[in-house]
């Protein structure tokens, strides 16, 4: 914290040195009662840093585009208004939306019919196992059953006319071809008899099982048919559904009284993306409407302190010339990414909580003031009164004898004073700004900037 306070006048030096190298053969060097001081005192050193913040609501309720895809603001509510419950706050393009409904309507009713197609093809399908199952296996089965009949008696016939045959050739009044003729006849119902049971047996066992299979699987194919068509439709359902919701959507409306904001676009942004004819996405926050009873400022903090920053820490907070209590609630683990808006100078964004206070509006310039610490009864130097010379801090004190040159032991320090641990004591008279007005100052300056390599600066001459 002291280097960096001391920075400046290390830099300073540069001047100095130059001043006098050019300056101490034209003008006389100043006597010690002539030079400006600062008696030593003890007392209170109260360390901070002050940051410009911006005023924020630390309770949003966030309205967003719930719309899928880009959408156009046709018409938006002004930043910084108080509305009513139910009042329109922003306006989408819906054209696209309307047409879309119009699409997803017709799908969805050709979807519907073919549904109750496929669900008839279903029905159908079951008929026709009853119908094989009652109807045409049992017709085709009683068929073959009445041919077997038929031709169970003609080979009965066939045989009895075969055995009156034989026993008319034993006689001799009938033929031995006449009785071959009705063996063969015989053997011919007998073979129809065996062939017609085969049939059956077909019938049974085989054409029934294979029909009723085929069967099944049309049913089967109807069924999973039928299904996909439901879930078509089921899609088409919910498509044209959404796309109605998102259609309401599209006209935003408060469900509270309050005020409405426009959200903080991002630093490197030339102008908000709320505005009529801007573009938006879904998830995108649209509107904000801030509970004003409780504010925060939001500040970025040095990368070089915010190690010192912590919960809790107190803050003063000054808001149109009056100043608040305030206290630190939130200091970022990361810092946010710098760039060409942000001067390439990381910070940590930081949230100072403020007491429910009327009158206070988010977007408001505030300026925040944290302090870092306190210290009690301590010895303290101005920071314009030290150097750091080839890596001590030094000073100059008037003493009845002439100027003498200190070294200092330094403990923490504010913009203007720094905690003096050695090297000097209560009531003492400290030169300030040496390098202005101290020859030896200026000499030893040099001769560190010299070890240290720094003759670019155009000090070799000294």
């Amino acid at each position: 914290m002291v280097k960096g306070i001391l920075f400046a006048t290390t830099i300073l030096a540069v001047a100095g040195v130059a001043w006098f190298t050019i300056g101490r053969t034209s003008s006389p060097d100043p006597t010690p009662d002539s030079l400006p001081t600062h008696t030593i005192t003890r007392g209170e050193l109260i360390v901070s840093l002050t940051e410009q913040g911006t005023l924020e609501s630390a309770n949003n309720t966030e309205i967003k585009c719930r719309v899928r895809g880009s959408n156009t603001i046709t018409s938006v509510i002004a930043s910084g208004t108080q509305v009513q419950a139910g009042e329109e706050l922003i306006r989408l393009e819906t054209l696209a939306i309307e047409e879309e409904i119009s699409e997803r309507t017709k799908f969805y009713h050709l979807a519907v019919s073919q549904v109750a197609r496929s669900a008839a093809d279903v029905e159908r399908a079951k008929l026709a196992i009853s119908e094989y199952e009652q109807g045409r296996f049992v017709t085709e089965l009683s068929s073959l059953q009445k041919d077997l009949a038929i031709a169970e008696s003609r080979l009965l016939n066939s045989k009895n006319r075969l055995k009156h045959s034989q026993m008319m050739s034993r006689s001799e009044y009938a033929s031995d071809l006449e009785v071959e003729e009705r063996k063969f006849a015989s053997e011919q119902a007998k073979m129809e008899v065996g062939l017609i049971k085969t049939r059956i047996d077909v019938l049974k066992n085989y054409t029934k099982k294979e029909e009723l299979v085929r069967l099944q699987g049309e049913l089967n194919v109807a069924k999973a048919t039928c299904e996909a068509d439901v879930e078509r439709a089921e899609a088409d359902k919910k498509r044209l559904q959404r796309a109605q919701e998102e259609l309401a959507l599209c006209t935003i409306i408060a469900d509270r009284a309050g005020l409405v904001i426009y959200p903080e676009g991002e630093d490197w942004e030339d102008a908000p993306k709320i505005e009529e004819g801007g573009t938006v996405n879904k998830d995108q926050t649209l509107l904000l409407m801030p509970d004003l009873t409780q504010m925060q400022v939001k500040v970025g903090i040095h990368e070089s302190v915010i190690d010192r920053l912590q919960p809790g820490t107190h803050a003063n907070v000054t808001l149109n010339s009056e100043t608040m209590p305030g206290k630190v609630t939130y200091v970022a683990e990361v810092a946010k990414p710098a760039g060409w808006w942000t001067g390439n100078v990381v910070k940590y964004d930081t949230i100072v909580s403020l007491p429910s206070t009327e009158g206070l509006r988010p977007g408001m310039s505030a300026e925040v003031e944290i302090v870092l610490a306190r210290h009690q009864d301590v010895v303290t130097i101005p920071t314009a009164a030290c150097l750091e010379i080839g890596g001590h801090f030094v000073c100059w004190v008037r003493t009845p004898t002439g100027l003498q040159r200190r070294e200092l032991e330094l403990g923490d320090s504010s913009n203007m004073f720094i905690v003096v641990l050695d090297g000097i004591t209560e009531n003492e008279q400290v030169i300030l700004d040496p390098l202005a007005h101290i020859p030896d100052a200026q000499l030893d300056a040099a001769a560190a900037m010299r070890a240290n390599g720094e003759q670019k600066f155009g000090f070799d001459d000294l």
